[in-house]
């Protein structure tokens, strides 16, 4: 009877990728969704935050009883699988320029530690996603920002760009598949191609003309990588109507504390138009950073009022190793202030989403992903949860809905029988 194994994903999209093209790499062992059967579990890793650290090592303890061997890969490989391997908590470690080789390392009797390099390109693509209703295809990998507070580009490497054949080959197969919604992922998709002379705009636009491809979600973006050639697709059809662009901050003296690229006022000449366009827009913002004193925060805080934001992922501040933002001599936030902080910020958006949909009472077309006690779910073009009550069975399917009631957190609408 050949061994199970069980995969479990932390993070963001690309890590959703990358486990799909993982298990397509498993050949002599069974992948079970029931991680009670398994003998191997395979860690897909996040090493962003301290707090995403914190829930890998919290699930490598909960393993520890069940006597299961454990492999690690994703970004917490690089950063955290020596200290790990020494500890003996878990058996292995796999780069993920290995991907390709786990189905070898699975049968390993021996510990390993072998991180590769973080130059690679995967060469191949993934082509089914089990339990999704959406596909991810990754663009590119590796980040070229130098930003204060991030260990990204230590553990994934300078960007590098998958070629436009490869993901449009991709994408069609997708489409043939039954896949009418596609989300680019990758470490900094919008550096997609710029040392290739291509843009991401430039992709989009080929993309946008795959027969079967009803809707185009992007991963996050930069404010400077909305160029000229972005914009002229701006008004496409088949592109979702919200953008994740990241600040991270609102408070100039913040972005260049932070070595960010951009300038608050730049920026919010930049959500004023795509707003006008009838873009709903989120973004990353760390609170808390060394440096955000009173005065910085205020100003921020004014300016964040005018973004207009309608989705966040806001996080406090954590202190990565080997970065410049750990290194800075500042009189750390406190933490009840920081946590004040990020839930003045979050109600403001929550206030703006609901206001958003209360004003901008369109039309929706949404991807049925879910059901839940018997209540389907799914994201509509503003990446805004709808949920609909219907006694057929709406799994997989696109809705266009006319009529729908604006909830303090999500759209509702029912569909009679």
């Amino acid at each position: 009877m050949r061994e199970k194994v069980f995969f479990k994903t932390f993070g963001c999209r690309t890590n959703i990728y990358d486990t799909e093209l993982l298990k397509s790499y498993v050949k002599d062992y069974e992948i079970t969704q029931d991680e009670k059967e398994a003998q191997i579990i395979v860690i897909n890793s996040c090493t962003v935050t301290n707090g995403a650290d914190s829930g890998t090592r919290a699930y490598i303890n909960s393993l520890k009883q069940r006597g299961v061997k454990v492999v690690l890969t994703g970004c917490g490989a690089v950063s955290k699988g020596k200290e790990l391997l020494e500890n003996k908590k878990i058996f292995g470690v796999l780069g993920a320029s290995n991907k390709a080789k786990i189905n070898e390392f699975l049968g390993f009797k021996q510990s390993f530690f072998e991180l590769g390099d973080l130059n690679f390109i995967d060469k191949d693509i993934v082509t089914q996603y089990e339990n999704h209703t959406k596909a991810f295809v990754k663009i590119q990998e590796g980040c070229d920002f130098a930003c204060s507070y991030c260990i990204i580009p230590s553990v994934r490497g300078k960007s590098r760009s998958i070629s436009e054949e490869e993901i449009l080959k991709q994408i069609k197969i997708l489409a043939n598949n039954g896949y009418n919604e596609v989300v680019l992922t990758g470490t900094n998709i919008g550096s997609y191609g710029l040392k290739q002379g291509s843009s991401l705009g430039r992709l989009l636009q080929k993309i946008g003309q795959v027969s079967g491809i009803k809707r185009v979600r992007l991963g996050s973006l930069e404010p400077a990588q909305i160029d000229a050639s972005f914009k002229e697709i701006l008004d496409e059809a088949w592109l979702e109507r919200h953008l994740h662009i990241a600040l991270q901050h609102t408070s100039e003296k913040m972005l260049r504390i932070m070595r960010r690229r951009s300038h608050t006022q730049n920026d919010l000449e930049l959500f004023e138009m795509l707003i006008n366009k009838g873009f709903a827009l989120g973004t990353d913002f760390i609170v808390a950073h060394p440096g955000e004193d009173e005065l910085v925060w205020e100003e921020a805080l004014t300016n964040f009022k005018a973004f207009k934001l309608t989705h966040i992922h806001a996080f406090i501040f954590s202190p990565r190793a080997n970065t410049h933002s750990a290194s800075l001599n500042e009189k750390p936030v406190n933490g009840s202030i920081a946590k004040d902080r990020l839930n003045v910020l979050k109600d403001i958006v929550k206030h703006n989403n609901l206001e958003f949909r209360k004003n901008n009472k369109k039309r929706l077309e949404v991807l049925v992903e879910s059901q839940k006690e018997g209540v389907f779910e799914g994201y509509d073009q503003f990446y805004n949860k709808v949920k609909i009550h219907s006694p057929k069975d709406l799994s997989k399917t696109w809705l266009i809905l006319d009529e729908y009631e604006c909830k303090t957190e999500h759209n509702e609408a029912s569909l009679g029988g």
